[in-house]
C-alpha cells in the first residue's frame, strides 16, 4: 500500500505540474496575442518600407501550424494586393513619408494584373514628388515590372536580372501511366480543354499549342508595353531577343549587364542602398546597424490608415485560388465557405456586391453553389459587379456569370468554358500484380465505377453524357449572362482561354478596369454619392492568432530557402515545376467530381512552397519507377 500511495502522489504531482505548465503557456500565448498586433504608434517619419519576402496574392491563406511543423519549411510570405495598394496610396499623401522603398530580394511574384495595380500606386507616389527606390539581388519578370515604376533601381553587384517572358513547358504523363498500368479515363467537352491532355498524351496537342501561343503572345505584348512605358530606358530588344550576346558584352557580369541593358540604375550592396535611402529620409535613430534608415513597416502603417466604415455598405466577396468543395480557405475558394459568407450577408443590408475573382476554377458543384449564393443576394435588387484579377477562367468564369457588369484588365486570363473529369482505374496493374476482380452483378451498374476491375461500357457512356450535360449548362449560364445564344458561346467556348483584351472584344468582359472601378460602378448603380459608402470584405475578420502563429513559426521573419541571386531564381522555377507535377497527380488520384479548371492559366505563385510540403506523391512515383 505504501508503494501504491507513493506512485499515486507522484502521478498527482505530475498532473499538477503539467497543469501549471499549461496555464503558464496559456497566459504566455494570451500575452503574445495581445502584443503581436500592429501598433499605429510604430509609425515614424521616414520611408515606407515594403519588404516583400514572398508573393503578392488576392487573399492571404491561413497558416496551418501543424502542416508547417510536418513540412519543416516556413511558408512563403503572402501580401494582399489591396493592402499594398492602400498602403502606397496613403504614403503618397502623408507628409510623414518621404519615400517608398521596396526590398525585392526575396520576392517571388504575384501575376501581371497585381503588379500593374501596385505599379500604378507607385506612380502616384512619384507624381507627389516622392522618390521610389527598389533593391534586390536578383530581378525576375514580376519584380522587374514593379521596379520599372521606381525612380531608382538598385542591384547587388553579385546579383543579376533577367526577363524570361510568359510560357514554358507542361508535364505529360501518357507513357508513364502506361508503364504503371494505370488507365486514365478522360471525359471532356471542348477542343481546347487541355487540362486532361497530360493524362493521355506525351506532348501538347495542336489545338492547345494554338491557344497557348495566342494567350501568351498577348500577355507578353502587354507586359512589354507596360514596362517600356514605365521605364523607357530599358533596352527591351537587347535584353529579350539576344540575351546571350547582351550578357557576353559585360563579360558575364550579370549585374553590369543589367545596368547596361537599362534594367537597373545603380550597383551597390544592401548597406550602400540603405545609406542612399538615409540621405533622402534620414537615419534611423533607434538602429545603428550599417545601412539602416528611418522607416515604417507595412503592418503598423496599415493599422494607422484603416479604411472608412461610415455610410452604406458595399460588400466584396473574394473567390481566390482553386475552387473546391467544402469549407477550404481563405486562399482556396471553398464553395461551402464562400456560399455561407454570401448567405450571412443576406441580412446585412448591402447596397451593392462586388465579386472579386482570381481563380483558375475547379469543382463544378462548388462553382454552382457560389453562383447560386450570389444570385440570392442579387434577388434583393442590389447591383452585382464582377472584378477579374490575374485569372478568372473555367470555374472562375462560371462564378462570374451572375454579374451585371464584368471588369477585367487586358492581362487577365479568362474564358476556358469547358468541363472535364478524370477517373483512373488499375485493372491492368492489378492483373500484373496477381490480383483478380470477380463478383455477381444484378445490373450493368452494380459495383460501378470499379477502379480495380475496370469501368463498364455503360458507365463510360453515362459519365461522358454527364460531362456533356455539364457543358451545356455552362453554355446556358454564359449565354443568359452575356445575352448571347448558346451557339455563339460554344464558338468562343470549347475550353479556349482568352486574354482580357480579346475577351472584351468577343463579349465575355464588359470593360477594362480594376477592383476600384468595379466598386465605383456598383456604388453609382446603387445611387450612392462619393463619401456616402464604404467597402466591407466579406469574411475578412481579423484573426488575432495569425500574427502570433507567424511570430512563433517564423520568428517574425520568413526566409524562403535558396539563394537570392539569379541561380536562386532558377531554383525557384524548379520548385514550381515540382508543384505542377504534384498538382497534376493529385488531380488524377484525388477524390474529385466534374471539373471546370484551366490548365493553361498561370500557376499560383504559392506553388513553390506547396511543392516542398507536398512532395510525398512525387517520391511515391519515383519509388515505383526505381523498382
Amino acid at each position: 500500500m505504501s508503494f501504491a500511495r507513493k506512485v499515486w502522489h507522484l502521478l498527482v504531482a505530475i498532473k499538477d505540474g503539467l497543469s501549471l505548465v499549461f496555464l503558464l503557456l496559456f497566459f504566455g500565448l494570451l500575452y503574445m496575442v495581445l502584443t503581436a498586433r500592429p501598433n499605429p504608434s510604430q509609425v515614424r517619419d521616414g520611408a515606407l518600407l515594403l519588404d516583400l519576402d514572398g508573393v503578392v496574392v488576392e487573399e492571404k491563406s491561413v497558416i496551418d501550424p501543424i502542416s508547417v511543423l510536418l513540412s519543416r519549411e516556413a511558408p512563403v510570405g503572402e501580401y494582399q494586393v489591396r493592402d499594398l495598394v492602400r498602403a502606397i496610396n496613403a504614403a503618397a499623401t502623408d507628409d510623414r513619408i518621404k519615400a517608398v522603398v521596396l526590398d525585392l530580394s526575396r520576392f517571388t511574384g504575384g501575376g501581371q494584373v497585381h503588379m500593374q495595380s501596385i505599379g500604378e500606386a507607385l506612380d502616384k507616389v512619384r507624381a507627389a514628388k516622392k522618390p521610389v527606390l527598389t533593391y534586390a539581388v536578383g530581378y525576375g519578370d514580376d519584380a522587374m515590372m514593379l521596379a520599372a515604376h521606381a525612380s531608382e533601381v538598385w542591384i547587388d553587384p553579385m546579383g543579376g536580372a533577367m526577363i524570361a517572358g510568359p510560357g514554358g513547358t507542361h508535364l505529360y504523363y501518357g507513357d508513364l501511366l502506361k508503364k504503371l498500368d494505370v488507365n486514365a479515363h478522360v471525359y471532356k467537352v471542348g477542343t481546347y480543354k487541355s487540362a486532361v491532355e497530360p493524362y493521355f498524351r506525351n506532348d501538347m496537342s495542336p489545338a492547345a499549342r494554338e491557344n497557348y501561343q495566342s494567350l501568351y503572345g498577348a500577355l507578353w505584348e502587354e507586359w512589354q508595353a507596360n514596362v517600356k512605358k514605365a521605364r523607357p530606358q530599358l533596352k527591351m530588344d537587347l535584353v529579350t531577343k539576344t540575351p546571350a550576346e547582351w550578357v557576353a558584352q559585360s563579360n558575364g557580369d550579370l549585374a553590369k549587364a543589367a545596368q547596361a541593358g537599362g534594367l537597373v540604375d545603380k550597383l551597390g550592396s544592401r548597406v550602400d542602398f540603405g545609406e542612399r535611402v538615409a540621405q533622402i529620409v534620414g537615419e534611423d535613430k533607434w538602429d545603428d546597424t550599417p545601412g539602416s534608415f528611418a522607416h515604417t513597416d507595412l503592418d503598423p502603417w496599415l493599422a494607422d490608415h484603416k479604411p472608412s466604415t461610415s455610410g452604406k455598405t458595399i460588400g466584396v466577396v473574394t473567390i481566390a485560388g482553386d475552387i473546391v468543395d467544402g469549407d477550404a480557405g481563405p486562399g482556396t475558394a471553398g464553395g461551402d465557405r464562400i456560399a455561407d459568407l454570401l448567405n450571412d450577408a443576406l441580412n446585412d443590408n448591402l447596397s451593392a456586391l462586388v465579386v472579386r475573382v482570381d481563380s483558375p476554377g475547379g469543382s463544378v458543384m462548388a462553382s454552382e453553389e457560389i453562383r447560386r449564393a450570389i444570385l440570392r443576394l442579387k434577388a434583393q435588387g442590389i447591383p452585382v459587379a464582377v472584378s477579374m484579377a490575374n485569372v478568372a477562367a473555367s470555374g472562375g468564369y462560371w462564378v462570374s456569370t451572375p454579374g451585371d457588369r464584368i471588369f477585367a484588365e487586358p492581362e487577365t486570363v479568362t474564358g476556358s468554358i469547358g468541363i472535364f473529369a478524370v477517373i483512373p482505374t488499375f485493372e491492368n496493374l492489378a492483373k500484373r500484380l496477381g490480383v483478380g476482380a470477380d463478383g455477381v452483378r444484378t445490373t450493368e451498374l452494380s459495383g460501378q465505377p470499379d477502379v480495380i476491375g475496370g469501368l463498364s461500357p455503360a458507365v463510360n457512356q453515362i459519365l461522358q453524357g454527364s460531362i456533356e450535360d455539364g457543358y451545356r449548362r455552362f453554355l446556358t449560364r454564359v449565354a443568359e449572362s452575356r445575352h448571347m445564344t448558346t451557339e455563339q458561346v460554344d464558338k468562343i467556348g470549347q475550353g479556349r482561354v482568352w486574354d482580357g483584351g480579346t475577351a472584351r472584344q468577343i463579349g465575355l468582359v464588359d470593360q477594362y478596369g480594376g477592383i476600384e472601378d468595379a466598386i465605383d460602378w456598383a456604388a453609382a448603380k446603387a445611387k450612392l454619392k462619393q463619401g456616402d459608402w464604404h467597402v466591407t470584405y466579406l469574411g475578412d475578420d481579423t484573426n488575432p492568432y495569425q500574427s502570433l502563429v507567424e511570430k512563433m513559426m517564423l520568428g517574425g521573419k520568413r526566409s524562403p530557402s535558396g539563394s537570392e541571386d539569379l541561380f536562386g531564381l532558377i531554383a525557384a522555377r524548379q520548385q514550381v515545376a515540382l508543384g505542377q507535377a504534384n498538382a497534376d497527380l493529385n488531380r488524377l488520384l484525388g477524390t474529385r467530381g466534374m471539373q471546370a479548371y484551366c490548365l493553361e492559366c498561370p500557376m499560383d505563385p504559392r506553388a513553390q512552397s506547396q511543392a516542398k510540403r507536398e512532395g510525398g506523391v512525387l517520391a511515391f512515383v519515383a519509388n515505383l519507377l526505381l523498382q
